[in-house]
Order: structure tokens, then C-alpha cells, then sequence
């Protein structure tokens, strides 16, 4: 089987990180087009061998990246093309059908209660949604939230499989070599108690509890954010404003899996936590939580699909309100003690192998679906990406 995975864009995200993963683990012979911006992530994927398209797409509305990508698929001989992220799904889902591939799997990483990527889910972004999600064979959804919200807005059951992203349980194993270089690195105190948070530093991850909710706690207690985005000067000047900028410290953006790049990667610098936080209200899955989980640090979160749907005893701890609840649940936490840095069971629900192998029956079943299954290609409602 031959297999083109489109994605929106290749640079340093959850959805982005977890195609390369998922690639290491798939038995299939994949490439890979991304519409925008091939980052961090497609060198990446280029250093593990798979070959990587930028299709050059100027904007959401830049129709003429539709026949670009019909051309592109027509020519790679696909039996399957899977399209991740909104914008690679709603031209990804079209060219698919247009250049005659009958087996279209789509993931849907990041639908929220009110947002998706970022974006408001309007009347509009919602049609489209719907207009092309027909055209596919099936919407592979991360978590039962998802699949509960695109029940809700009408795709078929019958069409939604649930699969959850998968982690490297080997990768995220705590090390304690690793946390000691880390904190070198960072010129983090060994004894310092450390509070992560991963994830695109934007408004609705709300790192900002995090940081008034240092204000309310001992001064060895620094904050440790890893990731990138538009509210990092805004967060620069949170701490500063708050008194507590020599407590905060900002990674930027970091890999999952060895890239080359200096410093620690992502599974160091989760050693060198003492605990992680998730105040985001609207997360579809919660993947970095479950990484945090498989290295034996106590979770707090706002949201986090992937650890409530596990059986008891519960993995993590839910927290409700603002700066003085996530102050008080952090100091709870770190008077209880220190716990052994261990993987609970319930963390290999989310090995990445196995995600691997359910994927792999989405698309078989997908393959051996006749042409009369599919719907006949149509317009999709008049709306534009946006």
C-alpha cells in the first residue's frame, strides 16, 4: 500500500509531531505534502527517510493549490491519501476524490467545544467541515470527546473511529541523568520544584494561570513552559509585571524525537519537572499530559480527554477555577511528597504501536471498500476555507 498523508503545516506541534511518530510505526510506504510551512517537523521526517512536499500554498483561499495537489496525487500512484488538520482536510478530501483515489481517512486532532486550530467554529467553518467530510471513507477521531462533537454536528457514526494518539513510552521513560542535564542546561537548582507546561503558547492554553499562580507559591518554586507562539512576550511580560520572571522559564519549541537540534528534547526537559500543569479548558486530547504521565509526574489539568477516559483509578487530578485553585492543587501536590518516577499501567493504553495497528485496520477496511460506498463528489456549500 502507498499512502500520502497531507498536513496544513510541518512545524512544531502536537498534530505535526505525532504524523512523524505515527510514520516510524506504520507499515506502509508513506509520503508525505504539507500545505504551508515545512518546519522543523518535515526536516525531520526528510532525516527518517520519508519524502516530504511543500506544496507552497499562499493562504487559506489559494484555490490553484487544488489542482496542484490533484496533479501530485495523480502522479504519486496512491491507494490511500490521509489528511490531517482542517485546511489539509478540506482540500485534501477534494483533490483525493478528484484525482480518483477511492480510500480518504481524515484525523481529526484538535475539534474543541468552541474552536478548532485556533479558529471560532463558525456556520461557515462548520458547513465546509461537513461539506467535505463527505467525500472521505472515514474521520479518525482522537479521543471519544472528539467523536461525541462530530456526532453532534452530523457525521455519521458509522464514519467516526475512535484512535488515539500515541506515545514513545521508551522515549518518555524518566531518567535521571537526563533530568540532571536538563536542569544543568536550563540553570535550574537540583532542589528547585518545578511546574511544566507544554504546549503553543496562545490564549487559550491560559499559561498565564500558571504564571500568577507562581505568585501564591514558595520562591523555589520556578515555572518551566516549553513551546512557541504568539503570546510568548505577552507571558514575558505577565512575569515581569507579577515580579516572578527570574521564577519563569520559557524552552521555546522542542522536538519529540532527536532532530539535531541544541539542548535538551522533549522527554529531558519532562524529567526535570517535578510536576505538570494543563490549565487549557478546550483540549481535544491532552497528549502532552499523557507524556508527563508515562514519566511518572503527577498531572493537574482543566481538560484533558485522553486521561478521563481511563478507567479508575483515575490518572491525573481535575482542577477547576484560576490561579489561587492551581496554587492550592500545586501545593497539595508537592506536600504529599515525592512519588517513584514510574509509568502508571493505564499510560500504555497510549502506546503509539498500538494506535499504529488500529490505524492500519481503518485503512484496510477503507481499501477494500468498493466505489458504490463513496459519495459522489460536491460542492462544498460555496464556502471558502477560513
Amino acid at each position: 500500500m502507498r499512502a500520502l498523508h497531507i498536513i496544513t503545516g510541518l512545524g512544531v506541534g502536537g498534530a505535526e509531531q505525532q504524523l512523524r511518530l505515527l510514520l516510524r510505526h506504520l507499515p506502509v510506504d508513506c509520503d508525505v505534502v504539507t500545505l504551508t510551512n515545512p518546519g522543523a517537523v518535515a526536516k525531520g521526517l526528510a532525516a527518517d527517510g520519508v519524502r516530504v512536499t511543500h506544496l507552497g500554498m499562499r493562504g487559506n483561499r489559494d484555490l490553484g493549490a487544488l489542482p496542484r495537489l490533484v496533479r501530485l496525487i495523480r502522479a504519486g500512484g496512491y491507494d490511500l491519501v490521509h489528511t490531517h488538520l482542517y485546511r489539509a482536510c478540506v482540500y485534501g478530501r477534494i483533490a483525493a476524490r478528484l484525482a480518483g483515489v477511492r480510500a480518504v481517512v481524515a484525523t481529526e486532532h484538535s475539534l474543541g467545544a468552541t474552536q478548532m486550530e485556533g479558529r471560532r467554529l463558525t456556520a461557515g467553518v462548520r458547513a465546509l467541515y461537513l461539506a467535505t467530510e463527505r467525500l472521505g471513507s472515514t474521520t479518525v477521531a482522537v479521543s471519544p470527546a472528539v467523536a461525541d462533537r462530530l456526532k453532534r454536528w452530523g457525521v455519521p457514526a458509522p464514519r467516526i473511529e475512535v484512535i488515539p494518539n500515541g506515545i514513545d513510552l521508551d522515549r518518555f521513560r524518566f531518567d535521571q541523568e537526563r533530568r540532571e542535564s536538563a536542569r544543568r542546561h536550563l540553570g535550574l537548582p537540583e532542589d528547585a520544584y518545578v511546574v511544566g507546561g507544554i504546549g503553543r503558547l496562545a490564549r487559550g492554553k491560559r499559561f498565564d494561570v500558571l504564571v500568577h499562580a507562581l505568585t501564591r507559591l514558595p520562591d523555589d518554586c520556578r515555572l518551566l513552559l516549553v513551546g512557541g507562539g504568539p503570546e510568548e512576550q505577552t507571558l514575558r511580560r505577565t512575569a515581569r509585571e507579577a515580579g516572578v520572571a527570574d521564577r519563569v522559564l520559557l524552552a521555546g519549541e522542542r522536538p519529540y524525537l532527536p532532530d539535531g537540534s541544541p539542548g535538551p528534547d522533549l522527554p529531558s526537559l519532562i524529567c526535570a519537572m517535578d510536576l505538570f500543569a494543563s490549565p487549557s479548558t478546550e483540549e481535544a486530547f491532552g497528549l502532552a499530559a499523557v507524556e508527563a504521565l508515562a514519566c511518572g509526574l503527577p498531572v493537574l489539568y482543566a481538560s484533558c480527554p485522553a486521561l478521563e477516559a481511563l478507567p479508575p483509578p483515575a490518572a491525573g487530578r481535575r482542577v477547576h477555577g484560576g490561579p489561587e485553585a492551581y496554587a492550592r492543587a500545586i501545593a497539595e501536590v508537592r506536600a504529599a511528597g515525592p512519588r517513584p518516577r514510574t509509568a502508571p499501567e493505564a499510560a500504555h493504553r497510549y502506546s503509539i504501536t498500538r494506535s499504529a495497528a488500529r490505524l492500519m485496520d481503518v485503512y484496510a477496511a477503507a481499501a477494500s471498500r468498493s466505489s458504490s460506498s463513496f459519495s459522489p463528489l460536491v460542492s462544498p456549500l460555496g464556502a471558502s476555507p477560513s
